[in-house]
């Protein structure tokens, strides 16, 4: 593994939100801290964080709250999704200056990209931000895949960190990790949380995965064992994780899983489970057997 200094268990972390659809700012101060007591680190705003459905104000206030929560004990991660480029220079802007570590941004979606323009969508969005950029692949929401022949050229690029890749492709992920061997300048991390383990025996440098809400202390044992060479705790707490997974992924949408995740935060005093619309809430009698199954 290279040596960059974003690598660990860095958390797609949902964002809490009233009834009325406000930032539950006491919820974030709950989660970063419980985060933070586990040695993970948040994304903001990314597809667990209904990252297409936060306002402006709100983003801004998500980073302000949680970087005064984490206190620097962990790097900050803000997730940066859109169609108007100028607005996401502004938006990322303003995160750097509260104190987010990382910009980590999709591809703008309401058009189909040639290979070329997603190359310069990067490029210029790098080029214009002062904090430092990570990639975000994910073909399941954006519904196109960045080439990794387009990832390796933006590697090169002084302000581009890391990519994190969500598509769930095992000899896309080998190409990925192959990448960032021998440099320490750009970092991968697997958004595939089932295969976590398998991507830290790979060489990659991280991993993202959204049931590291309810359980990160599972997901920072498993990174460690892969540290040390433990696969055989590795991949048991990756089957471990896998069954807990199921709980509030198996046989729901996308949408419907991430308030379902809620639910089970909401157990641990993290959360309450509304969502930001479109997406809402379970039906009473979901949400039960999802606490009886746990």
């Amino acid at each position: 593994m290279n040596k960059s200094k974003y690598r660990g268990v860095v958390v797609p972390m949902v964002t809490p939100v009233t009834q009325d659809g406000q930032l539950d700012t006491e919820a974030v101060k709950r989660i970063i801290d419980f985060f933070a007591q586990n040695h993970v680190s948040p994304l903001l705003m990314g597809t667990t964080g209904e990252g297409n459905s936060v306002s402006q104000a709100d983003g801004q206030l998500f980073v302000e709250t949680a970087v005064k929560a984490a206190g620097g004990r962990i790097l900050i991660y803000a997730g940066l999704t859109g169609n108007c480029f100028a607005e996401q220079v502004r938006q990322a802007e303003v995160y750097t200056a509260l104190g987010a570590d990382v910009i980590v941004a999709t591809l703008p979606t309401y058009y189909a990209l040639t290979e070329e323009q997603m190359y310069e969508y990067y490029k210029t969005l790098a080029d214009c931000i002062t904090g430092p950029l990570m990639l975000y692949n994910i073909l399941a929401t954006t519904h196109m895949s960045i080439p990794v022949p387009i990832i390796k050229k933006l590697a090169d690029h002084p302000n581009i960190v890391g990519l994190k890749d969500s598509e769930r492709d095992l000899e896309r992920m080998a190409q990925c990790i192959e990448i960032v061997k021998g440099r320490d300048d750009f970092a991968y991390f697997c958004g595939w949380a089932a295969q976590s383990a398998h991507s830290l025996e790979l060489g990659g440098n991280g991993i993202v995965p959204s049931t590291g809400n309810y359980v990160p202390e599972m997901f920072q044992q498993l990174f460690e064992a892969a540290m040390q060479g433990d696969w055989n705790t590795a991949n048991r707490l990756q089957d471990e994780t896998n069954e807990i997974a199921k709980i509030y992924q198996k046989d729901r949408t996308l949408g419907q899983s991430l308030t379902a995740l809620k639910v089970m935060m909401q157990t641990k005093g993290l959360c309450e489970p509304w969502m930001l619309m479109p997406l809402t809430r379970l039906s009473q009698e979901e949400e039960q057997a999802i606490r009886e199954k746990l």
